[in-house]
């Protein structure tokens, strides 16, 4: 019976010194698994944040870009409205101009002349100076008839000129930038030949070298 007793009494004291070191093994595991957790808390915050940060950094410069954008296209057509009303005088200026036959022209003298090259120089003047604030004038004769710049008012009987071509100008047309301010009131050519496409005529120079 003593050996029994000696031998449970062992086991015991076995039993107490294994118990704590299974329970510092417990511990640290869970406070592993604790620090797994909280890590992957921590990057998915982190990568949310970046996610935000991108969005917000892209954003803003969308808005810069749009804000730049804005301030060309308002230095460039911010006077369109104005420039229309100029464009007033300048045809004014031009058919007073038109009034005036080309002998009388060449024979005035004295205050008639002066008033003429008054008038003319006054146009130019003007138009220099739209031009310079990106107005600019449209000189369409001989160019083919585009619908985007040129507004076709009659056609002209000219066989001699291919079709589609502007062979007069009612009223002159202005372009500000890259916009038209106002198509040009033009007459286009009817009956001639008609211009050959860009692409034949790259074909004939081809076939005749």
């Amino acid at each position: 019976m003593s050996d029994q007793g000696s031998a449970a009494g062992e086991e015991n004291r076995i039993n107490l010194a294994v118990d704590p070191e299974r329970a510092e093994v417990n511990q640290g595991e869970g406070q592993a698994e604790n620090l797994q957790v909280e890590k992957e808390r921590l990057e998915a915050e982190v990568a949310s944040f970046k996610d935000k940060y991108l969005r917000a950094f892209a954003e803003a410069e969308n808005i810069r870009r749009r804000a730049d954008r804005e301030i060309a296209d308002a230095k460039v057509y911010g006077i369109a409205s104005f420039a229309r009303d100029v464009l007033n005088v300048a045809d004014d200026l031009s058919r007073a101009l038109a009034a005036v036959d080309q002998q009388t022209r060449d024979t005035a003298e004295g205050a008639l002349k002066g008033l003429i090259d008054g008038i003319e120089l006054t146009e130019r003047s003007l138009l220099k100076g739209l031009e310079k604030h990106g107005v600019r004038k449209v000189e369409p004769v001989g160019e083919k008839f585009d619908p985007n710049l040129h507004q076709a008012m009659f056609e002209v009987p000219d066989p001699a000129v291919a079709a589609g071509t502007v062979v007069q100008v009612v009223q002159s047309g202005f372009v500000i930038g890259d916009r038209v301010l106002r198509p040009a009131l033009v007459g286009v050519a009817r009956g001639g030949p008609k211009a050959a496409p860009a692409a034949d005529a790259t074909a004939g120079e081809n076939s005749a070298s």
